[in-house]
């Protein structure tokens, strides 16, 4: 963070100092949330969650030492004493974001793909120069603020991935810190039970470009009409990417390779260039031009792209992460979270992985719930296991209760499949199934929203190194 006297984080927060000796003492780390980041010069945020309460560390962190703490009580520390910790943080992150004039800040939203392609963003534009950049999806409340807190003098770019649960959040993301330039993927059926319909979650996506300013510019996914229709709602100059014949930042002739890699040739205004992507899924092809678009914006020319987009990876784990095992068999831990649309693009990377004819590789979709989808859920998992056998993906295991079995008996209404569908209670079953059927050569996608743990299952046919499937443990 840039440094800054307790006084001036009492003022910037709106908190008086308590047990603070010295009110000049000055805050050169960084602005941490959990007591075992804090670092000599940080500020201690002690932040009330469900199961914890950060006051509660306040001495740890000081004698750990932090400066002081940012608390909603006195806590016996040097602490800035505030009404509400969250609000504080919000707070400081906009004063300190306004002393940095020359910062690009660069705002992303979508349905799906907004971490996969952040992480994209942050290293085309780490090229540029010194950027700071939201780590893994932590795109809340209390993650956006304690990103742009990062931010030093030398930064010259600031990346902000940012969630939205409800109308208004981005609005208000947008508020603690205005970017210039606003990228919008997407509107997918990702918490389509809090929005109703796509529609809803259009209009809050779309908050993202209405803070633009009017020198700023908003790039919009043409392929999307939900999202080119965004444009009517900004000030700001318009950037189009994707393949259609409007967008400015284009990718044509579209290929995967044998491994499901994609390619493509990327088109911009000032010429055309080879692309070869490291990343899995053809869904990667749209993350690619969006974030081929907003480092067009801050400079980047397309032969910098085509080389800088064929050398990133992903970031943040548990995306489209591809481990192959020393007995062949490969495992794509896409566990972190699910909606339909990246299911969707997954079991058709996972099809692409595989592969066709008499080469092909056995394939095991190993899914779980996606939540938050309201009433559209039983439909929606049903399509995910109709689309499975479509794919001719071998086995599909769904695991879970009413949203798994709505799966796996879409899978075996669309295709009769028999033992070929698997619906199993728990991650314990999937992972004792997977240990005694998959065998050398096999690719196993693990797939599942967050909060159903699925990413078990990835770790634990890693850690067994070989398989048991009658030739061993």
């Amino acid at each position: 963070m840039i440094p800054l006297t307790l006084a001036e984080v009492a003022q910037a927060t709106g908190g008086k100092l308590h047990d603070v000796p010295d009110p000049q003492a000055l805050v050169t780390g960084p602005v941490v949330h959990d007591s075992r980041q804090v670092v000599p010069g940080a500020l201690f945020a002690a932040v009330v969650g469900e199961r914890v309460d950060g006051h509660d560390f306040a001495g740890r962190a000081v004698a750990e030492g932090a400066v002081a703490v940012l608390a909603s009580r006195p806590v016996g520390v040097p602490a800035v004493v505030v009404d509400d910790v969250v609000a504080g943080l919000s707070r400081l992150a906009h004063a300190v974001t306004a002393r940095t004039a020359g910062t690009t800040v660069v705002g992303l939203t979508g349905s799906a793909g907004k971490t996969s392609t952040k992480d994209l963003i942050a290293q085309l534009l780490g090229g540029l120069g010194p950027t700071v950049y939201t780590e893994g999806s932590f795109n809340n409340e209390i993650g956006f603020p304690l990103t742009a807190l990062k931010v030093a003098d030398s930064t010259r770019f600031l990346v902000l991935e940012m969630g939205a649960r409800h109308k208004g959040d981005i609005a208000h993301l947008t508020g603690i810190v205005r970017p210039s330039i606003g990228l919008v993927l997407n509107v997918g059926t990702a918490h389509i039970g809090e929005f109703g319909s796509r529609e809803g979650i259009a209009e809050a996506k779309g908050e993202m470009v209405e803070a633009l300013p009017p020198e700023g510019c908003a790039v919009l996914n043409a392929d999307d009409p939900l999202v080119r229709a965004m444009a009517a709602r900004t000030q700001a100059r318009v950037l189009l990417f994707g393949e259609s014949a409007e967008a400015q930042i284009r990718g044509e002739d579209v290929r995967l390779d044998a491994s499901g890699r994609p390619g493509f040739t990327l088109v911009t205004p000032s010429g055309s260039a080879p692309v070869q992507l490291r990343l899995y899924g053809e869904h990667h092809v749209s993350n690619a031009l969006a974030a081929a678009a907003v480092a067009t914006e801050c400079g980047m020319d397309v032969n910098q792209l085509a080389v800088a987009l064929g050398e990133a990876g992903s970031l943040s784990r548990w995306r489209m992460e591809l481990t192959d095992r020393p007995d062949g068999v490969t495992v794509i831990n896409d566990a972190y979270n699910a909606n339909p649309d990246s299911m969707r693009a997954a079991l058709r990377a996972l099809a692409a992985i595989g592969g066709r004819g008499p080469g092909a590789r056995r394939t095991w979709a190993v899914l779980g719930e996606m939540r938050e989808l309201g009433e559209d859920s039983l439909a929606e998992h049903d399509a995910v296991g109709r689309l499975a056998v479509r794919l001719d993906i071998a086995t599909l295991v769904a695991v879970g209760g009413r949203e798994a079995a709505c799966m796996e008996l879409g899978a075996r209404n669309e295709g009769s499949w028999g033992e070929e569908s698997v619906l199993v209670s728990d991650v314990d079953a999937a992972i004792a199934l997977l240990r005694e059927q998959v065998a050398p050569g096999d690719v196993v996608l693990v797939k599942a929203s967050r909060s159903v743990g699925l990413e078990r299952v990835a770790e634990a046919l890693l850690a067994d190194g070989v398989v048991s499937n009658g030739a061993g443990a």
